[in-house]
């Protein structure tokens, strides 16, 4: 559905400029308290703790090196590219520019093509992911320290060889997974020590200049101590491409399915790159909802920066395209994903794309990535304050309490890690937002809303008129007559 391009003044160059959100950024360390129910840090950040529920985190270990040893060379090529952040010469790019796979085969590289010119300076001021006032709105940093958990990559002995060319500061011996030595131990993807059978991925330099001009060197960082000593829990690459990816999908609601799960796919390379875990990614997914809702949700914000940025946007690409955005979409070739080579994950699919409706089928899957639910499964839709605003785009014609009905209709069941429905925060864990941008919407003639689809473009039927029921009228009887007198005449 598409949304009429009334905007405000266009402030978003100006880096003086305040907004409301600036100085209300969301709590990420309170909304991923779940996260307190498996693993209790020693409170140094020396990634160091105690384990609280060793089914689930060892289900974490488990996922995450199957992803790691069963991605395909050319998905440990794109994660290369998924962990890229620019540089002070603007010779690289970053995850703002690698989501652009989901615009498809016509889309992306005019969007590729208007960041590199300068064409689209709203929207680069808006989503870049080193300094974008949405792509960068919030950093992990805090809760990384706080939570503290091991990289999986790291040894879990303490006494394991050092690989070489790491910096001396990531020696085994400083920095390790000792404290979950006693889950891992004779595990079937761990050796004999406990450590996860985690494959690095050897840098490569990026000569495709699809997303640069210039040739870019790619390295996951592994023996870099921002890296390896840095905590797992959540995952601050994820955090951002879903910064980018959730900007991006409001910015472009015609294609947010597909933006949506390109950008849960950044966040799995994460896991293909063996860095992370499944349940950072989730952490980080969360993170990223949270902040564009705050973004979405300040008015000030919403009309200076984001509005003019879509309107920069649509109208650069549907210039280039020479077509509506509609017509251009149906044209092009749909962002598509194969990432395991056809091979089933644990508990789940191939992860495959091919289309709009695998595009929301994947998306869900990485909601869970197939853990169980580990607390109450039956509980009310917990929809978080402001998230409704994720839809203003989408629906511009619903109110904000129908656009909340709709996240609720779309959202998973609870008791999944990391579900904090019922609290004052909650639950953006059970958002599901390729599922509610791709939503059929049928209004009812009291203004409320019924979810029958999802999976298709965005829709909203309007309510049936009733037409009112036929009169009965039954016939007056003819009125009496005076019966005819002869005339006689006298």
């Amino acid at each position: 559905m598409g949304t009429a391009l009334v905007v405000g003044a266009p402030l978003a160059a100006n880096a003086a400029t305040t907004y409301p959100s600036d100085s209300a950024k969301p709590d990420l360390v309170s909304l991923l308290g779940g996260y307190n129910g498996f693993w209790t840090p020693s409170g140094t950040n020396d990634l160091h703790g105690t384990v609280k529920d060793a089914a689930t985190l060892s289900l974490n270990d488990q996922l995450a090196v199957w992803i790691n040893n069963n991605a395909t060379p050319a998905q440990q090529f794109k994660a290369l590219q998924d962990a890229e952040y620019n540089n002070a010469t603007n010779t690289a790019y970053d995850q703002s520019l690698t989501i652009a796979d989901s615009l498809g085969s016509a889309l992306a590289p005019l969007y590729v093509k208007g960041t590199e010119t300068g064409a689209l300076p709203l929207t680069t001021a808006l989503i870049n992911s080193s300094n974008g006032t949405s792509g960068s709105y919030v950093s992990t940093g805090t809760a990384k320290a706080t939570f503290s958990y091991p990289r999986p990559y790291l040894p879990t002995d303490p006494t394991t060889p050092a690989v070489a060319g790491d910096a001396a500061a990531c020696a085994p011996t400083t920095v390790n997974a000792s404290s979950t030595s006693a889950d891992r131990v004779g595990k079937s993807y761990a050796d004999a020590q406990g450590n996860l059978a985690i494959n690095r991925v050897a840098p490569v330099t990026d000569t495709t200049n699809v997303y640069s001009p210039n040739d870019v060197t790619l390295d996951a960082g592994y023996g870099t101590v921002g890296i390896c000593t840095g905590g797992s829990f959540p995952s601050g690459h994820t955090t951002t491409a879903y910064q980018a990816g959730v900007t991006l999908a409001t910015l472009l609601p015609e294609l947010a399915p597909e933006i949506l799960t390109r950008a849960s796919e950044a966040g799995n390379d994460r896991i293909v790159l063996g860095v992370h875990y499944p349940l950072d990614i989730v952490g980080g997914r969360i993170d990223g909802e949270a902040a564009l809702a705050a973004r979405w949700s300040d008015a000030a914000y919403r009309t200076q920066v984001l509005e003019p940025a879509r309107a920069e946007l649509v109208n650069y690409l549907t210039a280039q395209c020479g077509g509506t955005l509609t017509s251009c979409i149906a044209k092009e070739t749909a962002y598509s994903s194969n990432p395991y080579g056809g091979a089933a994950m644990p508990g789940g699919t191939a992860q495959i794309v091919t289309n709009r409706a695998s595009a929301v089928s994947v998306y869900k899957e990485r909601l869970t990535y197939g853990f169980p639910q580990i607390s109450a499964t039956n509980l009310a839709a917990s929809v978080p304050t402001g998230a409704s605003n994720l839809l203003l785009t989408a629906f511009p014609t619903l109110t904000d309490a129908q656009r909340t009905a709709v996240l609720a209709q779309t959202e998973i069941a609870s008791g999944y890690p990391l579900d904090q429905s019922g609290t004052a925060n909650g639950s953006w864990q059970r958002l599901n937002l390729a599922a509610a941008t791709s939503a059929t919407v049928q209004l009812a003639a009291d203004g409320s809303v019924q979810v029958t689809a999802t999976g298709g473009q965005a829709t909203v039927l309007a309510a049936a008129v009733t037409a009112p029921a036929p009169v009965s009228v039954t016939p007056a009887a003819p009125a009496a007559t005076k019966p005819h007198l002869p005339v006689v005449s006298g």
